[in-house]
């Protein structure tokens, strides 16, 4: 155990606070891509998970991805139910903070995850298997792959890849579950045959400014101490979301001759994806060209949706997978032992090593995820279903599923 420093404790509780404020944010820039009749269920997913999962992660999350090791895949059981987690730093995780500060910021984390891959099966699931599939997922998917990457002992910690704040953990995985998603639960009705048009795209603005607001806590916060580190993440961090702001606003002018305001959003959103796992290992102008470079590339990779048929309702795959997959491989590339000591140069700086490294977190997060997600919601579909009716479908989720309408219009 070491010594509390008040001003890391506040910094993280802030940070905490921030990250929380994304989920919501999330539900706000999700709700406004859907049609009318889907916003309320689609908000209520991504609230609903920030609870639910909450709730888990004190229960059994927490100790299952933080809990003393046990063969480099999962923690033990130590700290179930938060037993032995309290006022005292653990000098294994954050030194000067108070562990309970270090649980809850963790925990804000496990929320936000499995609320992204909401996107992708966005208006067409029933909400009990939102809730089955949610619960399950972060204790069998979200925890042991924190525990990998973060955990003392996981062997990807071990290996030596890097993951600043989350690209594996966070966004590979819930991009890759987005993608399991989509091919087992099918297309919604209608799909590349009419028009499913956003129904406010001010909301998902919003919802995209909250998420820029909150990614501050995100991956500056992951310094857990606020020092030259943080600073060096925060800066990265806002450079990479601007810099795909027009990375995605140029790719789309050139391709369709408009740029939209929905695709501003997005490409703010696919750089703040991208630096996630780079942000406290490279430097501003690394992280200005990556995030220009991910602004474009995840234009283009979302319209793989309609090339190969699959319905990705929010481009989940097309955003958080390639974005998160870019990312982390950038890490390998750019990573610079002189802005953080504790980390190797990427192969721009003269070590190789380091990318096969984050090759292999890569390629583990993509496969685990995406076969551990096939399997749950199959398990699930045949036990309780997986879709609303067709009739619930073109009722809409917040009638069907809720009993309630966003919006009631009064002449």
């Amino acid at each position: 155990m070491g010594a509390i420093n008040t001003g890391d404790t506040a910094f993280l509780l802030i940070s905490a606070a921030l990250v929380m404020f994304m989920t919501p944010g999330l539900a706000l820039f999700y709700g406004g891509m859907v049609r009318q009749k889907n916003v309320l269920g689609t908000l209520m997913q991504s609230f609903f998970a920030l609870a639910l999962v909450t709730v888990l992660w004190v229960l059994v999350g927490y100790t299952l991805a933080f809990g003393p090791d046990k063969f480099g895949l999962i923690g033990g059981l130590k700290w179930l139910g938060l037993n032995g987690v309290g006022q005292l730093p653990d000098k294994a995780y954050a030194a000067t903070v108070p562990a309970l500060v270090f649980m809850a910021y963790q925990g804000m984390f496990a929320g936000i995850t499995p609320a992204l891959i909401t996107g992708a099966f966005a208006e067409r699931m029933k909400f009990s298997a939102f809730i089955v599939f949610t619960a399950v997922w972060s204790l069998v998917v979200y925890a042991p792959m924190a525990h990998w990457v973060w955990g003392v002992g996981g062997w990807i910690r071990t290996l030596g890849a890097l993951d600043f704040a989350g690209g594996t953990v966070v966004h590979i995985s819930s991009g890759a579950a987005a993608l399991a998603a989509v091919l087992v639960i099918g297309k919604r009705k209608g799909f590349a045959a009419e028009i499913m048009h956003p129904h406010n795209i001010p909301m998902t603005v919003t919802g995209a400014a909250i998420l820029w607001f909150g990614w501050f806590g995100f991956n500056a916060g992951s310094a857990l101490t606020s020092g030259g580190l943080a600073g060096l993440a925060f800066a990265t961090t806002h450079i990479s979301a601007a810099a795909a702001c027009l990375g995605w606003v140029t790719a789309e002018w050139l391709k369709t001759g408009k740029p939209t305001t929905l695709g501003a959003a997005s490409g703010a959103v696919a750089g703040l994806v991208a630096i996630t796992p780079a942000a406290g290992f490279i430097g501003p102008l690394s992280a200005l060209a990556l995030g220009f470079i991910a602004g474009a590339v995840c234009f283009y990779a979302v319209s793989l949706k309609w090339r190969f048929g699959y319905d990705d309702s929010l481009d989940v795959v097309g955003v958080h997978l390639v974005g998160g997959t870019l990312g982390a491989l950038a890490t390998g590339l750019l990573a610079q032992k002189v802005l953080n000591g504790a980390v190797a140069d990427g192969l721009l700086f003269g070590n190789a090593a380091l990318l096969g490294k984050q090759a292999v977190a890569v390629a583990a997060t993509i496969i685990y995820s995406f076969v551990a997600t096939t399997v749950i919601l199959r398990v699930i579909d045949a036990v309780i279903g997986l879709r609303v009716s067709d009739e619930n479908e073109n009722v809409g989720l917040d009638l069907s599923q809720h009993s309630e309408v966003g919006y009631v219009w009064h002449e």
